[in-house]
């Protein structure tokens, strides 16, 4: 597949099957492609040429059954100001668990997971930039999904937290779930990728 815009190549002739269970790390400088692959991949964009499948279907994010199959974080997702980081959390688990009790678990778990309890009762504006981009994260990871698409997940981590990152993207891959993540950290990419692409620059 390929996606061009305006006679503006943003991805360039590109061709990758990833199989279940499996982290494919998506490399390659600024401009080469990677998010709005990712964008294909989500239902977001639509390519110009080829065809796009992820799990047998096409991308249709209105489609609730691939919504519950596809999660994806490309850009920073909104954030209400009146609202604690437990609260963001627990508000995203509420719209996929369906007993307040499962709710709880999965917020607990994953605050725990991304060294977020702590800061539960904190309110966005009280947040570093590295903590941001951990709620950002549990905001995603919190949810159930069967592929994962993260745009620059390592974005504003230190390296304990990018190891936090890992360790949950190495989670879910043994859950079976499959993630595709862009990336510029080597680090992560080799904590783990099962498979490594590069896209080249577009035209």
């Amino acid at each position: 597949m390929s996606v061009s815009a305006s006679q503006t190549r943003l991805l360039a002739p590109t061709s990758l099957c990833v199989d279940p269970g499996r982290i494919v790390a998506l490399r390659g400088e600024n401009g080469s492609g990677k998010t709005t692959l990712l964008r294909t991949l989500a239902g977001r964009t639509r390519p110009t040429s080829g065809t796009v499948t992820v799990g047998g279907v096409a991308p249709d994010e209105r489609d609730p059954r691939f919504r519950r199959r596809v999660a994806a974080l490309i850009g920073p997702p909104p954030l209400a100001p009146d609202l604690t980081v437990r609260d963001h959390i627990a508000l995203v688990s509420s719209t996929w668990e369906e007993t307040p009790d499962a709710v709880e678990a999965a917020t607990r778990q994953v605050l725990e997971e991304f060294g977020l309890t702590a800061l539960g009762t904190c309110f966005p504006h009280e947040l570093s930039s590295g903590q941001t981009q951990l709620l950002s994260l549990a905001l995603v990871f919190v949810r159930p999904f069967d592929v994962l698409l993260l745009d620059e997940p390592e974005q504003r981590l230190d390296p304990v937290r990018l190891a936090l990152l890992a360790d949950a993207m190495r989670t879910r891959r043994a859950a079976g779930a499959t993630i595709i993540a862009a990336t510029h950290s080597s680090s992560l990419a080799e904590a783990t990728a099962d498979l490594s692409v590069t896209l080249g620059e577009t035209a």
